[in-house]
């Protein structure tokens, strides 16, 4: 029987002879890590066993580079990868740990199992709930919270998914409510944001979702962020953040003067339209905007020869830019997406 995948995506992984740093297509296994060079790859180029292998993060041994993780395998090798972004290091070290952890015990990977003490309807369905969840009229809002100087965009409390879950009578009762929110966790419909859902998730609750107005999660496809220092003065999103979020995902994206592929997060918004994309600094860098001075002028896919799934954009005052998909129907969903707002913002 095959090892189940538990996790994928693009990740930034330093060569092992060479101090190089390459984009890397990597899949987190119940005993090992593989990676590739491309997701089309039907082999990978290297695999990490996890059996004895220990996990640090944050990793600070390259000084300017956020959000490295390290893996030491028992044999002590060192492997070295940087995520796009804080979230989705937390989302790999989280279940990079546990998928250890289940090796050292003994035991299947699994998602965290809700309390059976409670009877759930049986007409209860996730993904559907899910949908219900994010619908913009009825469902959950997302709001911009604040805690501890910093604040959490496009998230909403714990106790404001139980809320939800009551009085939309998905759920008989507050408790129920809970393991079904618990449920919705576990499967990864909701994310966690912020220290205490986070050390809720990580095994310091009884429960891995917490019924509570200080901690806060987000729809994992939603346009989450997080600002840090923010002041009272300094809650007001920006321009380019107020948009409705189109599409959104981990693109490579080739720098302008070295040339070298690096693993950015981008999300297109429309009215105002918007794409814009984070550095490993978190810091949001806009590739154009629904202005008449820069607006998108052409959009299309790379030339014969180029890398795989590649397309290019071409900004208002001429500035090209080179992404690359995962996957040729990624690509294609994104050129889709880009022309349309494209379109409307003009």
């Amino acid at each position: 029987m095959e090892p189940k995948k538990i996790r994928e995506g693009y990740l930034v992984k330093k060569g092992s002879m060479l101090n190089t740093w390459k984009p890397m297509w990597v899949v987190l296994l119940e005993d090992g890590i593989e990676f590739y060079k491309k997701k089309s790859d039907s082999s990978p180029k290297g695999m990490i066993p996890l059996k004895g292998s220990t996990l640090t993060s944050p990793c600070q041994d390259f000084g300017k580079r956020m959000f490295v993780l390290k893996i030491t395998t028992a044999k002590q090798q060192d492997h070295f990868f940087q995520a796009a972004f804080l979230e989705e290091r937390d989302a790999w070290v989280r279940d990079t740990k546990k998928a250890i952890k289940c090796i050292e015990g003994g035991q299947k990977f699994a998602r965290k199992s809700t309390r059976r003490s409670i009877h759930l309807p049986a007409t209860i369905d996730l993904g559907a709930l899910y949908l219900s969840m994010k619908d913009t009229e009825k469902g959950i809002k997302e709001l911009n919270l604040e805690k501890d100087k910093k604040v959490f965009n496009h998230c909403f409390t714990g106790s404001g998914v139980v809320d939800w879950l009551v009085s939309n009578k998905s759920v008989r009762n507050r408790q129920e409510g809970l393991v079904v929110a618990s449920s919705l966790f576990s499967e990864g419909y909701l994310q966690p944001a912020g220290d205490m859902s986070k050390s809720a998730a990580d095994g310091a609750s009884e429960n891995p979702f917490l019924d509570n107005p200080d901690a806060f999660y987000y729809f994992p496809d939603s346009g989450f962020f997080c600002e840090e220092n923010s002041s009272d003065d300094d809650v007001i999103i920006k321009e380019e953040f107020r948009g409705v979020i189109i599409k959104q995902g981990c693109l490579l994206k080739q720098g302008h003067r070295r040339k070298n592929w690096k693993v950015r997060k981008f999300i297109l918004r429309e009215d105002p339209a918007f794409l814009h994309y984070y550095d490993p600094a978190g810091v949001s860098c806009g590739l154009s905007d629904a202005h008449e001075s820069n607006c998108l002028l052409s959009l299309s896919p790379g030339k014969k020869g180029d890398e795989e799934n590649l397309f290019e954009i071409i900004t208002a005052d001429e500035v090209h830019y080179f992404l690359q998909a995962a996957t040729p129907k990624e690509r294609t969903e994104w050129i889709k997406a880009i022309q349309k707002v494209s379109r409307t913002g003009k």
